[in-house]
């Protein structure tokens, strides 16, 4: 039996008007789409999708299709569950039916022209036969060649049918062998690229108060060519390992940086532990239609305890000709205690202060990293032209060393930590650049090794003032 489609030729394009079924199929139509889906997300423009239909098979060898599965799937990684069935044989077709494919597919062939009078109405109808169909259409009708176009005259295609390759939409076939005929629901299980998640974050900062409100989104991104409807969706925070050539971001490429975990977290979160990942359930189901963004609350929590830190650091002993400035950073922890006190994946925060009208003004945005709970997050605004350091190298000279040691050096330094502002501040110093065995000695404040390349000290300033940190630094290597 033929099908007829009538198509309409446009300004830049043939437009569908009318319809039709597709053509009778070998294999038994599924369901439209799934009847039950769910989503896990993952960082790397991967994701898993779980669907359930309900089916009705009969005993033995049957072909069944499933449309509505994602047109970026990854054929390779579909698995199919269900209660007494095995699977044979498994297709993907994704060449989907539109005016352009349908009239590529028809070269060669006759199609029929249907042209109507502006004036009168009267329709005339030709057979014609498509010989290309690339950058335009062009047709032999009769003993002329022709070029499909828009010339003001009402034009109408007639095909006798529709390609079997041609589907209105991607689909996934799959001969099952079953035990015994009747009703079982059918787990589809695939990787698909295309839909991705991340987090954003805002911070309403109260320095006076020292306190903080917290609101985080998931923004999902879905360009797979198919529309999730009222999906369970959950989005892990961490990387899993992908081999390259099966790599989402092409054959051959490969996977880029992973985000670092900051923090050392001492406490277990809300998320979802799995395999060194974790996995965040969203509220309530999601539809997240195809080349659609969606935003989803994650956390919203207010009077979250938080502090300024204002921060210097030297990369190697030096004197520097002009002070620096320091760099402005808004703490807190994501503890139980903090009223926060759960994983934190991976994100831009931005932190928001109110001026002297009670208006909220952007003051800055940082990448912060996945953060277990228990950890303190650190986001960095800018830097402060008002609160700057300028290091000096007083004397260097050589120190006394055991005959293992290449050098080792005693640097007399001096910090001037200056503040233009009309309160007082605190300034972590921090000077890196150090070798074996560091010493401090004859400090005005006193400082600590914090870690093997870092000493740390932390400067009281006056309200529009000046304190000189003096220090003695022996170190070698």
């Amino acid at each position: 039996m033929n099908v007829r489609l009538n198509l309409m030729t446009g300004a830049a394009a043939l437009v569908l008007l009318a319809g039709a079924p597709v053509a009778a199929q070998e294999a038994q139509d599924g369901s439209g789409g799934p009847d039950a889906v769910s989503l896990t997300i993952y960082n790397q423009n991967i994701a898993l999708v779980e669907d359930t239909r309900s089916l009705t098979v009969p005993a033995g060898r049957s072909r069944r299709e499933f449309p509505g599965v994602s047109a970026s799937i990854r054929p390779e990684t579909v698995g199919l569950s269900g209660r007494g069935l095995s699977v044979v044989e498994q297709n993907f077709d994704y060449d989907l039916l539109t005016p352009d494919k349908l009239m590529q597919s028809a070269v060669g062939d006759e199609i029929g022209i249907v042209r109507t009078n502006p004036g009168s109405g009267a329709q005339e109808t030709q057979r014609a036969t498509v010989l290309a169909a690339n950058q335009g259409v062009v047709l032999r009708v009769g003993d002329h060649i022709e070029v499909l176009r828009d010339d003001g005259v009402p034009t109408r295609v007639i095909f006798d049918e529709v390609p079997e390759n041609l589907r209105p939409r991607p689909t996934l076939s799959v001969t099952l062998d079953a035990e015994g005929a009747g009703q079982r629901d059918v787990t589809l299980t695939y990787l698909t690229t295309g839909l991705q998640w991340k987090a954003d974050y805002v911070a309403r900062f109260n320095e006076r108060a020292g306190r903080l409100d917290l609101t985080g989104w998931i923004t999902l991104t879905n360009q797979s060519g198919v529309t999730f409807t009222n999906a369970d969706t959950r989005v892990v925070a961490g990387d899993v390992s992908l081999i390259n050539n099966n790599s989402p971001y092409g054959r051959g490429y490969p996977q880029p940086p992973r985000p670092a975990v900051r923090g050392n977290g001492t406490e277990q979160g809300g998320a979802q532990g799995l395999a060194d990942v974790y996995i965040y359930p969203l509220p309530e189901p999601v539809t997240v239609a195809n080349n659609q963004t969606k935003q989803v609350g994650l956390i919203d929590v207010a009077d979250v305890p938080a502090s300024k830190r204002y921060l210097f650091e030297a990369d190697s002993f030096t004197t520097e000709t002009d002070p620096r400035a320091a760099e402005v950073a808004v703490i807190f922890s994501n503890d139980r205690a903090s009223g926060v006190g759960t994983q934190l994946p991976a994100g831009v925060a931005r932190v928001y202060v109110n001026d002297e009208t009670g208006e909220p003004r952007f003051i800055g945005e940082d990448q912060v990293a996945h953060t277990p709970a228990g950890s303190d997050i650190v986001i960095t605004t800018g830097q402060a032209f008002d609160v700057t350091v300028q290091p000096r190298v007083v004397s260097s000279q050589a120190a006394p060393k055991p005959a293992y040691y290449r050098w080792r050096t005693r640097f007399e330094m001096e910090y001037a930590v200056r503040n233009a502002r009309s309160e007082a501040v605190v300034v972590e110093v921090r000077q890196h650049g150090l070798g074996r065995d560091t010493r401090l000695e004859d400090q005005s404040i006193e400082g600590v090794v914090q870690d093997a390349n870092t000493i740390v000290w932390r400067v009281p300033v006056p309200a529009n003032g000046e304190t000189v940190l003096t220090a003695a630094v022996v170190t070698g290597g």
